[in-house]
């Protein structure tokens, strides 16, 4: 048996962020946000596009282009403020999550479930055409979303909290389908309720999606965190990605971010076929 069939990465647009967001250094978060002049190069603002038996899955639902294209989609004041700062990002017309499903040869009434690794704009774009769909996420990250003053922390919640939504909340992780190929992994750090995502399937290498546990995943495997989130949080949920790569030879670490993430999947499931 070959439960999942297919797994693709579409990107919605590009993200460009400061090297401290990249890698932790002595600068607190505060000082180099509104300090730093240096931009990364344009990062791809990723989706996993996974095609299972039982309906298509995806993890993670991009950026909004509403994002780039209304003056309102931020908030105003010092919060915008701080979102002009923490990143800037570009996307086209042909880059939205329907289009780019489109572009695999799916509709966006395909997607079964959709498994967010955390609240943050850039992961949750595509909510608004998911109504049909169940949205798992972590109670902890709803319970975050939900503070007082979370809009400072990241979190849009007139672009999380809409009408119509199936939620799913975790308190632990989850085999998604109860086979064992899809398993949902608090990695908590960059968030309160950051989840990733194993995939495995005979015939490809077992893959590990992480959302922002990391921007590049030799930073990574070196142990070094990114700048933003608790720093715990995201040591110990470093080690435990090392802990699954033991467990798991040749694991594939994938993340939102990552400029290398597109040519490591297509390495991972090629030239070997995930099909019957």
């Amino acid at each position: 048996m070959h439960p999942v069939r297919r797994v693709a990465v579409v990107s919605t647009g590009a993200v460009q962020i400061h090297p401290e967001h990249v890698e932790r250094t002595r600068s607190p978060l505060p000082w180099w946000l509104l300090t730093s002049r240096r931009w990364t190069a344009p990062r791809p603002i990723n989706v996993y596009v996974i095609e299972h038996e039982a309906g298509l899955v995806l993890f993670d639902t991009g950026q909004d282009r509403a994002s780039v294209t209304d003056a309102r989609y931020f908030p105003r004041g010092i919060s915008g403020f701080l979102y002009a700062r923490l990143a800037r990002f570009t996307i086209g017309a042909d880059e939205t999550l329907t289009a780019q499903l489109d572009r695999l040869g799916y509709d966006i009434a395909d997607v079964r479930v959709a498994i967010v690794s955390h609240l943050h704009q850039d992961h949750i774009g595509g909510l608004a055409e998911l109504g049909h769909a169940e949205i798992i996420v972590a109670e902890a990250e709803m319970a975050a979303a939900r503070q007082r003053f979370a809009e400072l922390n990241g979190y849009l919640r007139r672009h999380i909290f809409l009408p119509g939504l199936r939620w799913r909340e975790l308190d632990r992780g989850l085999d998604v389908f109860g086979d064992e190929s899809l398993t949902v992994i608090p990695t908590p750090g960059h968030t309160p309720g950051s989840l990733s995502l194993l995939v495995r399937q005979d015939g490809i290498a077992p893959l590990l999606f992480v959302g922002d546990l990391t921007y590049d995943v030799d930073l990574l495997d070196s142990g070094r965190v990114p700048g933003v989130g608790d720093e715990g949080g995201l040591a110990e949920s470093t080690r435990k990605v090392a802990e699954l790569s033991a467990q798991h030879p040749g694991l594939v670490v994938l993340a939102a971010h990552d400029p290398a993430a597109e040519r490591l999947l297509a390495a991972a499931v090629s030239p070997r076929s995930v099909t019957e």
